[in-house]
């Protein structure tokens, strides 16, 4: 199991396995120590939150769908790298991204990379973003972002594993209702299969 050599120390039951949707996890992750945040940030940070204070564990693994650009559909992609692409307080003087009055930089830098697989940036907001141009990111989420700062201020190891289920276009919501069923699957190849 690829994950296990990653993290020798750290068993199972004590990785805490993040999706946003059920529909992410399949029937693949039903026996593990899972939670389901539901969309957005503010989601998102409440039902992690309330997680670490009840399961505490030693490993967050967040799992889920993503749009890209520069990524085909159906590849897995890591993220260490986030940024809070739907903040915008330009107008009051701060740079886009930047979170007023914060030591949290404006790109993100947490995580752990997942040999074998691409490393990106990954833009998380309260939309469905469909076209990001030259931002400053690969890969557009709803959730990873808070769940990465989360951990990062816990000090807990975090891994983010993006299943690329649209490219982040005009078809996006369409592509993402097809797809999002096959992540499980994706990440189950990519975390507890060995390697050939």
């Amino acid at each position: 199991m690829m994950l296990i050599k990653q993290f020798p120390d750290i068993s199972m039951a004590d990785t805490l396995f993040v999706f946003a949707l059920e529909a992410e996890a399949g029937n693949v992750f039903a026996q593990m120590n899972t939670v389901f945040t539901g969309i957005g940030k503010v989601n998102a940070a409440i039902a992690l939150t309330k997680a670490i204070h009840q399961r505490k564990p030693k490993l967050i693994v967040n799992l889920g769908s993503a749009g890209s650009q520069g990524h085909g559909k159906g590849s897995v992609v890591c993220c260490t790298r986030f940024v809070q692409r739907d903040m915008d307080v330009t107008p009051l003087g701060f740079a886009r991204y930047q979170t007023p009055l914060s030591d949290t930089p404006v790109v993100l830098e947490y995580g752990h990379v997942i040999p074998g697989l691409p490393v990106e940036t990954c833009g998380s907001g309260d939309s469905f973003e469909i076209n990001h141009g030259d931002a400053p990111y690969d890969v557009v989420d709803m959730e990873a972002y808070v769940l990465a700062l989360i951990a990062r201020n816990e000090g807990i190891p975090f891994v983010c594993l993006k299943y690329i289920s649209d490219d982040a276009g005009s078809e996006a919501a369409d592509d993402w209702a097809v797809q999002v069923h096959l992540a499980a699957e994706a990440f189950q190849r990519v975390l507890f299969s060995a390697p050939s």
